[in-house]
């Protein structure tokens, strides 16, 4: 039984392996790298035809037919790589590099023999420009063809780790963020919601209520984007739980400004962990509190949010956010790319941290800088 079991153990991994595991070779189906692939041939063809020793022998009718076979065997090599993607990406990647660039090379040997074949029954392109030999045009052709794919699918394949890398890590922000979120907050909210029971009934079962809906939307299954209405919502029910736990010593004021694009994509847990930093790091250490100011404008092609708190100085009590905002820049910036700007600082006892985020032609009307109070 113990061998049996072991031979379906070693059978189900086996099979696991196979469902599971992601292709690793680059995927050449996608337009941006089939047109990379293609501008790679062009290319070749351009620095050929300007080498000064061969600057002489070239006219246009020659550069034309040149291009075109190039294309043309960049596009083969493309297509029979992308459909044998999945059958190589079974081979351990040097193997199955190796027999790409192989395949590459064959591709372009049999299409260089049947153009050579071709051209010379011909008599050429023409121009009285004499062929090279069937074996030199062969040989030249494959060795180029096989250079270019193997430079191309490593460049390809380094970008394609370097990016899951940072989908990785940002996957793993988002998580260490939710993670936090759990021990620190529910037992303060706990806390408050067990002093609330014996005084206000009713204000305790409130506060329950706010504290479920809050981590259904911060914790919920699945690893989907948020959007703008999401962020706010969630924001707006962590703030309600603050204040009851706080009282008068905390205040929120909410500034909407014109026309806000609602459904903007965006990663999870954005706004909440800055508030919550505006509350432990500022709020909640100044003995008469103060007002968290929450800005929200969209202007043309921009989206800026501003969170604005008293706090004490730096180098009196230290802020301790300094990790929250990073992983936050970093998502932000995966996500929206370099058209995210964020940034935050101290200066006459408030702290201000500001996020703009691209909209990629949306069109927002907003009001502009309405209301600004930096």
């Amino acid at each position: 039984m113990g061998r049996r079991g072991g031979q379906a153990l070693d059978e189900g991994r086996a099979g696991l392996d196979v469902v599971v595991a992601s292709p690793w070779l680059p995927d050449l189906c996608r337009l941006p790298r089939l047109a990379a692939m293609l501008g790679l041939a062009q290319l070749v063809v351009v620095v050929v035809a300007l080498m000064p020793d061969g600057a002489s022998g070239w006219t246009l009718g020659r550069f034309l037919s040149a291009s075109g076979y190039a294309l043309w065997l960049a596009l083969a090599v493309s297509a029979l790589l992308c459909l044998s993607r999945r059958l190589l990406s079974r081979l351990a990647p040097r193997i199955g590099g190796l027999c790409a660039v192989a395949l590459a090379a064959a591709v372009a040997a049999v299409a260089a023999a049947v153009v050579h074949g071709l051209f010379v029954s011909v008599g050429g392109v023409g121009d009285g420009w004499v062929w090279p030999s069937l074996r030199r045009f062969v040989a030249g052709s494959s060795g180029v063809a096989a250079l270019i794919t193997a430079l191309a699918l490593r460049y390809f394949y380094v970008t394609d780790r370097w990016q899951a890398q940072i989908h990785a890590i940002a996957r793993a922000e988002a998580d260490a963020l939710q993670a936090r979120i759990r021990p620190h907050f529910l037992f303060n909210s706990m806390n408050m919601i067990a002093g609330l029971l014996p005084k206000d009934p009713g204000l305790a079962e409130r506060a329950v209520l706010d504290l479920s809906d809050l981590f259904r939307a911060a914790l919920e299954a699945g690893e989907g984007d948020s959007t703008l209405a999401d962020e706010v919502e969630l924001a707006e029910r962590y703030l309600a739980i603050e204040q009851l736990r706080m009282g008068d010593r905390l205040q929120v004021r909410w500034q909407r400004s014109g026309p806000l694009p609602w459904d903007l994509t965006m990663p999870r847990l954005v706004l909440q962990p800055l508030l919550e930093n505006a509350v432990l790091h500022g709020i909640s250490r100044l003995p008469q509190g103060g007002v968290i100011e929450i800005s929200i404008e969209a202007s043309f092609s921009l989206l800026l949010v501003r969170i604005r708190n008293p706090s004490p100085s730096p180098d009196r009590a230290g802020r301790g956010e300094g990790h929250a905002q990073r992983s936050i820049s970093h998502r932000l910036a995966y996500a929206f790319g370099s058209g995210m700007r964020m940034a935050g600082g101290w200066a006459a006892g408030y702290y201000v941290c500001e996020i703009e985020l691209p909209l990629e032609g949306a069109g927002a009307a907003g009001k502009g800088n309405e209301g600004s109070d930096c």
